[in-house]
């Protein structure tokens, strides 16, 4: 019950601070530079290393590639039904194929299944990540009509994103050297997620204007919400994959829109406003929708 209403709380203060303009504008970013320079990758040090690798940890790897490669079909399709700018369909691909494994998908799992399965989760959040720095700024790039996509510049943003080096790290380092006495630290930085997280993304919700998007919003949260996870729940049953992974697997598939789709949509102006409006959204619905993916999967396995 403490986790459910730490969630609510941290969401809604943002929320209200946003409202009141008590922090200036833009204030979230400063939290997000804290979360993803020090506290992912101390998440990374923390629940990586205890990790018993098997073939079942095929699923969390699989996951995201499957739901981008759905996603990108699904929206294919949904643009040439209903004439939608490749611009608009460009955002949509970004904002229906991603999955926001972190900022709300640890928070979750561990009010769900509990702290000592983040290591699953994290598996995911890292082949997203890959995902988003990769084909998400392929297709953003060739929205906006460009010929040459510099692979070179792809793969320096990938290996110099701080939770990647971290999870590289926590891979590594500990095969070499104990880095046991640092786990208290990693425990305190790893704390910080959870609430910051959740306070950024309540300073970061979007919700005036969605009436005249609605027919599009709701297009993608239904292969966001419910078809992805449901797609991901199909593969666990053909690679004979069940239990804890399975479920932490297709629960990180089940969240909403990957938050820094937006960034990627408003800086190569991939209709923002309706990725915002979509994520926004989608993050107020994945709380009831997370819940039923939960009790499913709870009968299930």
């Amino acid at each position: 019950m403490a986790n459910f209403l730490l969630i609510g709380i941290c969401i809604i203060a943002g929320m209200l601070f946003r409202h009141f303009k008590t922090l200036p504008e833009g204030s979230h970013k400063a939290i997000n530079t804290w979360i993803i320079y020090l506290a992912l990758p101390a998440v990374s040090f923390k629940y990586l290393p205890p990790i018993e690798w098997s073939t079942s940890l095929l699923l969390p790897t699989l996951a995201p590639l499957l739901v981008w490669f759905l996603g990108w079909i699904y929206v294919r399709l949904f643009a040439q039904k209903t004439n939608v700018n490749r611009a608009t369909e460009s955002g949509l691909k970004l904002s229906t194929g991603l999955s926001n494994t972190s900022f709300i998908g640890f928070p979750l799992v561990m009010a769900y299944y509990g702290e000592q399965y983040i290591g699953i989760a994290v598996i995911c959040d890292q082949i997203t990540f890959m995902l988003l720095a990769t084909v998400g700024i392929m297709e953003a790039l060739q929205a906006q009509g460009t010929q040459k996509i510099n692979i070179f510049d792809i793969v320096k943003k990938v290996l110099r994103f701080p939770p990647f080096i971290g999870c590289v790290a926590a891979l590594t380092i500990p095969q070499f050297i104990d880095t046991t006495s640092l786990n208290p630290l990693f425990d305190k930085l790893a704390s910080t997620v959870g609430p910051l997280a959740l306070f950024s993304i309540g300073l970061q919700l979007q919700l005036t204007g969605w009436q005249s998007e609605i027919k599009t919003i709701s297009a993608s949260l239904l292969f966001k919400l419910i078809l992805a996870p449901l797609a991901v729940l199909g593969l666990a049953f053909l690679l004979k994959i069940n239990g804890i992974i399975a479920q932490i697997s297709i629960f990180e598939m089940a969240m909403p829109p990957l938050l820094t789709a937006s960034v990627i949509a408003d800086e190569y102006q991939l209709n923002p406003k309706l990725v915002n409006l979509t994520i926004s959204i989608g993050i107020l619905c994945a709380f009831v929708t997370t819940g039923i993916w939960w009790w499913v999967l709870k009968v299930i396995y």
